[in-house]
């Protein structure tokens, strides 16, 4: 499914040309040049498996060269077999996607989850920074990881926790990594589910697919992200130099979901 939903979105992006890409240790930024002005997307920054830098191959074959393809080919490198392409073209699908500022909320996904997990079970894909200020305010909080820290659940253990959570949050790295078709399968009908996170598109397209909230970023400084993310920034350091969070619901979550 998570191959369909890249590819629907795909289907709605136009054209533009391309103005910067920057990939960096944490996040990738793909500027584009779009109605007179910069638009800027966001992705996690993946790294090739092997991360064998010195060898014959290379995880990014046009490196040098990927600012001077039009937008619509760097969005379909999220079909790429390597990850950092794949993280190029999730920035350009978030750059180029087009914006219903109407339908946005200045909110965190923090609060989101904060507020419809008050006094629920809340299973939360992929440890995030606010992992402790949530589990004062959720009823129960299971947290699964790849890399378990702490209080963290193993990722294998997503078949026992999410068929058991009244409000799932997936990090919009489940669409980079393959990983989205299974999880969203484990939610009951009843749970409310939410993607979350820089690399989310914020699309209401992906309601079709099990989503009721998007939380993901708006890039407002282009310069400052683009500084921010050639030097290493973490997300807190690239927020604070001009990135937007925002929240948009489906229909029938307004509704009162």
């Amino acid at each position: 499914m998570s191959q369909v939903i890249l590819e629907d979105l795909l289907a709605t992006l136009p054209d533009a040309p391309v103005h910067t890409v920057r990939i960096g240790t944490h996040w990738t930024t793909v500027v584009v040049e779009s109605q007179g002005r910069r638009r800027g997307g966001l992705a996690t920054s993946m790294r090739p498996e092997d991360d064998h830098h010195h060898g014959a191959g290379s995880a990014v074959p046009d490196a040098g060269r990927l600012h001077q393809q039009g937008g619509r080919a760097l969005a379909e490198l999220v079909r790429s077999a390597s990850p950092p392409e794949v993280s190029v073209g999730m920035a350009a699908i978030n750059a180029l996607l087009p914006q219903d500022e109407g339908a946005w909320v200045d909110l965190n996904a923090q609060v989101v989850i904060a507020e419809r997990g008050a006094g629920k079970h809340v299973a939360l894909v992929g440890h995030f920074p606010f992992v402790p200020h949530l589990r004062e305010r959720v009823g129960r909080l299971s947290v699964l990881e790849l890399r378990p820290r702490a209080d963290d659940l193993p990722a294998s253990a997503a078949s026992e926790v999410i068929p058991q959570a009244d409000v799932v949050a997936l990090t919009s790295l489940t669409l980079l990594n393959g990983t989205f078709d299974g999880l969203i399968r484990l939610c009951r009908p009843d749970a409310l589910v939410l993607l979350l996170g820089p690399s989310t598109p914020l699309s209401p397209l992906l309601f079709g697919y099990g989503v009721h909230i998007l939380s993901g970023t708006v890039v407002q400084d282009v310069d400052a992200v683009l500084h921010m993310v050639s030097q290493g920034a973490n997300f807190r350091q690239v927020r604070q130099a001009g990135v937007r969070l925002v929240t948009i619901r489906c229909e029938g979550d307004r509704e009162g979901r």
